[in-house]
């Protein structure tokens, strides 16, 4: 496996495996244009990653899984959630690319809003502040994924019911078209792969799979205004 450093932290790229025992998933087709990529996959938690990353494993995609998630609080939290997806991976022989925890930036781009459209804490749940959450996470994926020379990028944010996919998917498209603008002298372009991972039996395959690992599978999205919004 290749790896490298970036702050002093070490990431691994993962491999491609296609010896698996097949699964016959329901999952979407895979077009055709994106059969032979590299596929980076942003992973928000274990629980939604879990169908997504056995359908890949089992379709022989060559596949990155990539942890970008500074909106979570408190960062024991955080560090749970990506221990729990390093643990389901590494039963596949693959590996978690961790991107840098910075909760403080991520606060910082989603309170830009708030110049126009009052307190980020006020707004609702699939409200413009979560847009921006995911557009925040994304853009940094894309950017891996544009310097790393990963062909599609793609998140398991569009396997939870709770996530509005139309946001998921405007989030996508900006972050691609946003690294592939800052690398347009590098002649290298980034595809964004707006999948409904809800359909196709994954949803339900996902319910057997936390069952079986007994994975942690959390109450709240994420951030300060998700947890406060249990009460």
């Amino acid at each position: 496996m290749e790896s490298f450093n970036i702050k002093n932290r070490r990431y691994i790229f993962a491999g491609t495996f296609t010896n698996m025992e097949s699964i016959k998933l329901k999952g979407e087709p895979i077009p055709d244009e994106l059969k032979n990529g590299r596929v980076l996959l942003h992973c928000c938690c274990a629980p939604c990653s879990t169908a997504i990353i056995e359908w890949m494993v089992q379709e022989g995609l060559r596949l990155g899984i990539f942890f970008s998630n500074s909106n979570i609080v408190p960062f024991d939290e955080y560090a749970h959630r990506r221990s729990e997806l390093e643990r389901y991976a590494a039963s596949y022989g693959l590996e978690v690319i961790d991107d840098e925890y910075d909760h403080n930036a991520w606060l910082a781009w989603v309170r830009s809003l708030e110049s126009e459209h009052g307190s980020v804490a006020a707004m609702p749940e699939r409200g413009l502040r979560c847009l921006e959450c995911f557009k925040f996470r994304l853009i940094r994926a894309a950017e891996y994924a544009a310097v790393h020379e990963y062909d599609i990028l793609t998140t398991t944010l569009a396997s939870s019911r709770w996530k509005d996919l139309e946001q998921v998917d405007e989030a996508g498209r900006f972050a691609c078209n946003a690294a592939n603008a800052a690398h347009s002298e590098d002649g290298y372009h980034v595809r964004w792969w707006g999948q409904n991972w809800r359909k196709g039996g994954l949803q339900e395959r996902r319910g057997c799979l936390i069952r079986e690992y007994g994975l942690y599978n959390q109450s709240y999205c994420g951030c300060e205004f998700s947890l406060h919004g249990l009460g």
